[in-house]
């Protein structure tokens, strides 16, 4: 049975009222945080101030994701101007939103690589927006949290470092869970407009540790994917 659904959100705007009301969401409706924001509440490191500076990148960042993987259109977009937007990982040379969604959008953009495809273990070029998304959600049940360690500077230009992390309650890639907390750490830099919009983003981290975490566990017959066929929190969580 699915999470019951809220109607706000306290570190993301843009998912609910008024505003929201012809938003397309890729999977039919608003996603419910409420499990992934226990864990970020329960497991945090720092706590900002209300209105701070650290606060409000910390819950735009939020909101930012959040978008990115459950809004379709252009138009539903509020964190960006989708027409000035580029997105780069590691250096690489920037993409506009239309590549970064050729790409696969969501965690195929943030797991690119040049590795060889038979050491990639998560290889983003044979997954779709929404088999990565299958994969991710079931080895994260109850989602993968969020946290700004520092922030370096302010808007216009935004650099953060940043801890995600969640516990591998699922299987991933044919490795069975193993319970335990799965840790990345890394840097970013969001430039954003006179409006405020974000129209430059930049990721800096190691993929490995996040996949060397998920392949710790035991080879499994059957792969997250045909586990995910059944997961309640497909369309609940980011």
């Amino acid at each position: 049975m699915a999470s019951p659904r809220v109607k706000e959100d306290n570190y993301r705007y843009n998912l609910y009222g008024e505003e929201e009301k012809n938003t397309k969401w890729r999977y039919g409706a608003p996603p419910n945080y409420g499990a992934v924001n226990k864990i970020f509440e329960q497991g945090r490191t720092k706590t900002w101030p209300p209105g701070s500076l650290e606060e409000k990148v910390q819950n735009l960042v939020k909101t930012w994701e959040m978008e990115m993987f459950h809004k379709v259109r252009d138009e539903d977009f509020k964190t960006i101007d989708p027409k000035k937007y580029t997105f780069s990982l590691n250096g690489r040379k920037a993409v506009s939103l239309e590549e970064k969604r050729k790409l696969g959008g969501g965690y195929n953009s943030l797991l690119q690589t040049s590795l060889p495809d038979e050491l990639r273990g998560y290889n983003p070029s044979e997954e779709t927006i929404d088999t990565a998304h299958m994969a991710f959600v079931t080895t994260f049940p109850r989602g993968f949290a969020l946290e700004i360690l520092h922030v370096y500077s302010g808007p216009p230009v935004i650099v953060y470092k940043f801890r995600h992390w969640g516990f591998m309650e699922g299987p991933f890639k044919g490795h069975a869970p193993t319970g335990e907390q799965v840790e990345l750490f890394g840097m970013a830099i969001f430039e954003l407009d006179d409006g405020g919009k974000i129209v430059k983003v930049e990721f800096f981290f190691d993929r490995g540790e996040l996949l060397g975490g998920l392949m710790k566990g035991a080879s499994v017959g059957s792969s997250s994917k045909e586990a995910a066929l059944g997961c309640p929190f497909l369309k609940n969580t980011g």
